[in-house]
């Protein structure tokens, strides 16, 4: 391929905004704000599920006192019905008044054992209500936190996105001088080198920093100077300049 020396060379701007938008390119993946914002949602995540198995606790737990108590209700009224018959009189047999006493003691003593089951109850509870609003508010301070994160990536890459499109319109205007097969051949190498051209500097190719053989260098001082060399180790154009070393 044939191209002017003033064309290659005009690759050289070509691929240094390519070098540029590609650091931009690689600091916006690796933003240290990504890195914090996908551990904090990590962490809001297992908050978020905690709070859920609490809250889940505590809902179980209201449930549970509230059938408790109403067990505590139900001996209790049997108990004072019990009583209110026995103070009125009305069993006169021996028996009977023997029986009506030993229910009743029996309740009573049953009606202590539910009161500890609702105690019991209502500290569980307690203790499950805590940790409902504990978890709540790590996971509203942890939101918080998140939502700086966000706004610290955002203005990261609002200020990179900003860069980057006036690198393009650079980019655009770079190309405008270059022919067209010479800068299809660039941008097929630069898909896969990242930049497809490279100035020979010093008898060392600037792209892959590897340092030419006597013999390429002398292959290179006999080329033609609207030839368009390729950089044999890695493969991208190599542009002379004069500081070429040639």
């Amino acid at each position: 391929m044939k191209a002017a020396p003033e064309a290659q060379k005009r690759l050289l701007d070509l691929a240094e905004l390519d070098s540029k938008l590609s650091r931009l390119a690689h600091r916006r993946r690796t933003l240290p704000e990504l890195a914090e914002i996908d551990e904090q949602s990590k962490r809001y995540a297992r908050l978020v599920t905690q709070a859920i198995e609490a809250e889940t606790e505590a809902s179980d737990l209201a449930r549970d006192q509230i059938k408790a108590e109403g067990d505590v209700d139900t001996v209790r009224t049997r108990a004072d019905r019990d009583q209110k018959r026995l103070d009125s009189g009305a069993v006169a047999s021996p028996r009977d008044l023997a029986g009506l006493q030993s229910e009743i003691a029996s309740l009573q003593r049953r009606q202590g054992d539910l009161e500890e089951v609702v105690l019991e109850i209502m500290e569980r509870r307690e203790a499950a209500d805590a940790q409902v609003r504990a978890f709540g508010t790590q996971r509203d301070e942890l939101a918080a936190v998140l939502s700086t994160s966000e706004a610290r990536r955002d203005a990261a890459f609002a200020e990179i996105d900003k860069e980057a499109a006036e690198l393009r319109t650079n980019r655009t205007a770079a190309t405008e001088d270059i022919p067209a097969d010479l800068l299809k051949l660039y941008e097929k190498l630069k898909d896969q080198y990242t930049v497809g051209a490279a100035m020979l500097h010093g008898g060392r190719c600037q792209g892959c920093k590897v340092a030419l053989s006597i013999a390429e260098m002398n292959r290179i001082k006999a080329a033609p100077h609207d030839e368009v060399l390729r950089c044999d180790e890695c493969r991208r154009i190599l542009v002379r300049t004069p500081e070429s070393g040639i």
